[in-house]
């Protein structure tokens, strides 16, 4: 029996045209919740449209992406218009997109705003809560798949850095069911086994779906109870998560978060260079300024002729000296002329002076007589002259 294969692209082409040509296939209308969403650089967009049960992939060109009037997001619910084809490079068939309008949140989306809102009120994403990063840490925990692109960039980025940093992996599922307890129960190790001075909680790019573990709650309060800082680092740059805005710090990217987490030794030597350029520069003008000094110094007159100052100090000394036996001498001079003008006065008072005159002095009994009254006949009194004494008998 003969056979004849066709090719590949031959099967592809034959089911695109069975699409082309069904009209209702052709100006389909359908509704699902938009996933894994990118606004490529082009203007296209490409993302998935899903139900509970199935999914479809989507393409909307940029020529009909000017009208919308909204902005497409992971866990909107629209309502697209466009025509199912096959696409027969890949053997896949899609949407291609003419116009979308907006059908409402969808579930994951509402839960997300839920948690969100629930958290922040509770105060999980208050900044006054937010742990510093380590300067320089010498662990850095890594909590994500030990398989895939994230842990070698990690790697990569972190020994690129710091060649002496130490990772450790403690690998947790990312995505899928029972993951979010498996990484709170990780984050508890760690910090109750100390294995690292910083946590990395990162994974790569995906839908809502893939990146849900990351937005549950038993994570996120996980991350908030822990002592060991943590760098959430969840999806692409666009993408928020709840561990995000629970997280001490979020990176964009794994790769982001490697260099947040481990810093440059390179900018550590050039800093450690540039400050004892700095000393050595500062120490050298201190030199200068205390020879400057020190040459001030020896410029006095203390340094260049110490023996001035004792010499001043002399001559002081002999002024004081001469002056001082001055003021003694005219001190006297004043005492002995003062001595001499009351000797002289005192001895014009003086009753011996009266004696020279003639007069005489009449005692009795020792005391000077003063008047006749004192005296009575055949007292014996002694008369004082001015060249002796003389006794006398009162007659009368």
């Amino acid at each position: 029996m003969e056979y004849n294969p066709i090719t590949v692209t031959e099967l592809n082409l034959y089911i695109k045209d069975k699409f082309n040509k069904d009209e209702y296939l052709n100006n389909v209308l359908i509704k699902g919740e938009i996933s894994n969403f990118k606004h490529h650089y082009t203007g296209h967009m490409y993302f998935t449209l899903k139900d509970e049960n199935s999914l479809i992939k989507c393409i909307m060109f940029k020529s009909y992406t000017n009208n919308l009037k909204f902005v497409p997001r992971d866990g909107m619910k629209v309502i697209v218009l466009g025509t199912v084809s096959v696409f027969e490079r890949d053997g896949v068939y899609q949407i291609y997109c003419k116009a979308m309008q907006e059908d409402g949140l969808g579930s994951l989306h509402i839960a997300y705003e839920e948690l969100k809102a629930k958290l922040e009120k509770e105060g999980l994403f208050d900044p006054r809560y937010k742990k510093e990063i380590p300067k320089m840490p010498k662990c850095i925990g890594v909590l994500t798949s030990n398989t895939g692109a994230v842990i070698r960039d990690i790697i990569n980025v972190s020994t690129r850095r710091n060649p002496n940093v130490y990772i450790k992996l403690l690998p947790v599922p990312v995505q899928g069911e029972g993951a979010a307890q498996k990484i709170a129960e990780a984050i508890k190790i760690m910090n109750e086994k100390k294995l690292a001075d910083v946590i990395i909680l990162a994974r790569g790019g995906g839908s809502l779906e893939d990146l849900w573990p990351f937005n549950e709650e038993i994570v996120a309060r996980a991350i908030f109870a822990s002592e060991l800082p943590v760098i959430s680092a969840v999806g692409h740059e666009t993408d928020f998560s709840i561990s995000d805005f629970v997280a001490d710090l979020r990176a964009p990217t794994p790769s982001a978060a490697a260099e947040l987490a481990v810093p440059n030794i390179s900018d550590f030597v050039l800093k450690l260079d540039n400050y004892q350029l700095r000393y050595k520069n500062a120490l050298k003008k201190k030199i200068e300024i205390m020879r400057l000094r020190f040459e001030k110094c020896m410029m006095r007159r203390a340094f260049s002729n110490p023996l001035q100052n004792i010499q001043d100090k002399y001559l002081y000394i002999d002024k004081l000296n001469k002056s001082m036996q001055t003021n003694v001498t005219l001190k006297l001079q004043n005492s002995k002329t003062k001595m001499v003008e009351l000797v002289t006065k005192l001895d014009s008072l003086s009753p011996l002076k009266t004696l020279t005159r003639g007069y005489s002095i009449l005692e009795k009994d020792g005391k000077i007589i003063k008047s006749v009254n004192n005296l009575k006949k055949d007292d014996e009194i002694n008369i004082r002259l001015i060249d002796g004494k003389a006794k006398a008998k009162i007659c009368e």
